[in-house]
Formats: C-alpha cells, structure tokens, sequence
C-alpha cells in the first residue's frame, strides 16, 4: 500500500524540518502539502518536485477536511492554535471509508506548562515542577483550559472519541534550537530572538531574576521524533502510543534563561558586537517590548520530561547542546543585522 501523507506547515521552520526528514528517509511516500500562495508553492517545489501542491490556508475547512480523508496520515505543523484546523483535520481523519485507520500527528508546545507562572504572573523565579510523558502523563493531558494551546489539545486528545479507526498523536517541543532544512523558514525563535535583542540593545538581559527554566531539543532530533512516528503510523501504529497516551515532549536538557543571557552576551562581547559581557534585568513589560511575549518565552518555567519517546520510539536526541549552539545563531543574527559580513559579502568585497 503506498503511503499517503499532508503535511501543514511545509515552509515553517517545524514543518520545513519534519518534511525533509520524512522525504531523506522516505522518498517512496506521497506527500501533499498546504500552502498559501504560489511563492510558498514554489519554496516546496524548488526542492521537492515530486510533492503534490494544496493550495489553500488553515480557515479553508472544506479542503482540509478533504485532504485529510485522502491521507493515511496527517502532520500538523502549522499552527497549534488553531482550532478550526485541528476541528477539520479530525473531521476528515474520521471520515476515511476503507476501516483503515488513520493517524493524525499534530505539534504542540512545551508553552502549555506556563500556565502556571502566567496566571500568578510570576517571572524570572525558578520553579521546581518537572512534568512528565510517562507515569505523569494524566497530568499532562488534563491541564487547565486556561493554559495556552490547550483548546487544540483537547480537539485532538477527544477526537478518537467514538472513531475507532482515527489516531491521534500530540508532539510537545520546548526551545527548539538549531537552523532548519526546510525550504521556508529555518530561523527559529527564542534563542535567535534573544540573541537579536542583546545585540541591538548592546548588553546581556534577562528576564527579573533570570532564574527561570525551559529545556530545550535540537530542531534535528524533534524532526526524528516526527519520522519514527510517521514511520509507526505507517506501520498501522508501531509501538507507538496513541489517542489518551498519544502525547510526546521532546528535549534534551534543561537551560536557565540568565544562564543562557549570560554566555550570549559573553561570546558577544568576545567578538567587539557589544561593549561589555554585563547582564541586566529587565521587567515581564519590558521583556514583552523587546519582542511579543519575551517575558513568557524568557521569564516563564516549562520542563517536561520527553520519556514516552525515548522509550517506546528509540528516540535519541543527538544534536548539539544550547551552549554549543549559542555562537552559531549569535553569528548568524549578527550577519543578518549586517553586524558582520557575510561570506558572500566577503567574497564580492
């Protein structure tokens, strides 16, 4: 039987990442993916010529309901807030005429767990709660309402309700870190964002305290993790998890945001971008100034242990460290500042 997948998200950086994984290992796939217009349609097919384009956005219910019952699966990359979509996708997942089941993989974020910090509007304090995919995973699935991406979950986690034939899975990235490979986007946010306000403010900040922890995974590993669920749902569910116990966090470590602030502006001022490695504190408000949400992204606690996939999946996170990984988006956000030169501009002097 071949392989049927729609993908969402194709020229964002998750998205882009995850389907590049999918084709390297699984060129035998038929893939179709959403786009908005034809410059997005043309990112997708300058470097996937074989890939069928939808053209089309998340509001267009009808054809994502559509798409969705022609796939055997669904990865959705685009928007974890989105509601509509996620209503659509499942409509069409459990429309599927031929009682075979079909799998829907849809992309969260470890934004979920602020919840907490953000109703007491707490920032820059270290928290100890440590959430979990496993034996915690009841918690996990029954977070308060108010949490953000929440609404979608709970479209996704009662979706299977009353369909026996449609799947469902939740992956739960925190900090993702790295370039991606996709043929959009491959900048992502936190990190580059933070790297991009200490050199345009000139000196290191961090969020009140600066105590505040995330974890973090490397844009690669998530993008594995997508495939070995791609690849279980391929296999009519694998050893994979799905549905009530169908939830996976993604990380490879935890980081402390003042830490983080701390080594960016050091290996800054190393290189004469800033005039000192000093870190300072600012406020949730100003946070917020510097970038939209910048007091949750930087000031707010989310840890969860990515357990589920490592042991059902083999999942083994690979890639390179946030310390490892900080001089390299610090370069490249200092080259897209027009801070430093880069190797073109070098070249044609």
């Amino acid at each position: 039987m071949t392989i049927k997948v729609f993908v969402t998200g194709a020229t964002g950086y998750i998205g882009g990442d995850a389907l590049y994984a999918i084709v390297q290992a699984h060129p035998e796939y038929e893939i179709a993916c959403l786009v908005r217009n034809s410059e997005k349609g043309a990112q997708v097919a300058s470097q996937y010529s074989k890939i069928r384009l939808v053209y089309g956005d998340l509001d267009d219910a009808k054809l994502l309901e559509q798409e969705a019952e022609a796939a055997n699966i669904v990865l959705h990359c685009a928007n974890a807030d989105h509601e509509g979509a996620a209503s659509a996708l499942v409509r069409g997942l459990a429309s599927r005429s031929d009682n075979q089941p079909g799998f829907l993989i849809h992309t969260s974020g470890t934004g979920i767990l602020l919840y907490g910090d953000l109703e007491r509007q707490t920032f820059g304090e270290a928290n100890s709660k440590v959430y979990n995919d496993w034996d915690g995973i009841g918690e996990v699935t029954s977070l308060p309402d108010q949490a953000p991406h929440r609404k979608v979950d709970k479209i996704i986690l009662e979706g299977a309700k009353g369909h026996p034939f449609l799947k469902t899975a939740i992956v739960c990235p925190p900090t993702i870190i790295g370039p991606g490979r996709g043929p959009g986007n491959q900048r992502s946010h936190q990190l580059p964002e933070l790297c991009r306000c200490i050199l345009q403010e000139k000196r290191g900040i961090a969020v009140e305290a600066g105590k505040a922890y995330w974890t973090h995974v490397q844009v690669a590993d998530l993008s594995d993790c997508f495939l070995k669920l791609v690849e279980a749902a391929a296999e009519g569910g694998g050893k994979a998890s799905w549905n009530d116990e169908g939830y996976y966090f993604t990380e490879n470590g935890d980081l402390v945001w003042g830490e983080i602030a701390k080594t960016v502006a050091s290996f800054a001022h190393k290189q004469e971008l800033i005039p000192s490695d000093e870190v300072v504190s600012v406020s949730a408000k100003e946070a917020d100034k510097l970038t939209p949400l910048g007091s949750a992204m930087w000031g707010a606690n989310s840890r969860g242990r990515a357990i589920r996939a490592r042991k059902l999946l083999g999942w083994i996170p690979s890639g390179r460290s946030i310390d490892d990984e900080i001089p390299y988006t610090l370069s490249a956000e200092a080259k897209r500042l027009g801070l430093v030169e880069g190797h073109a501009a070098k070249v044609t002097g």
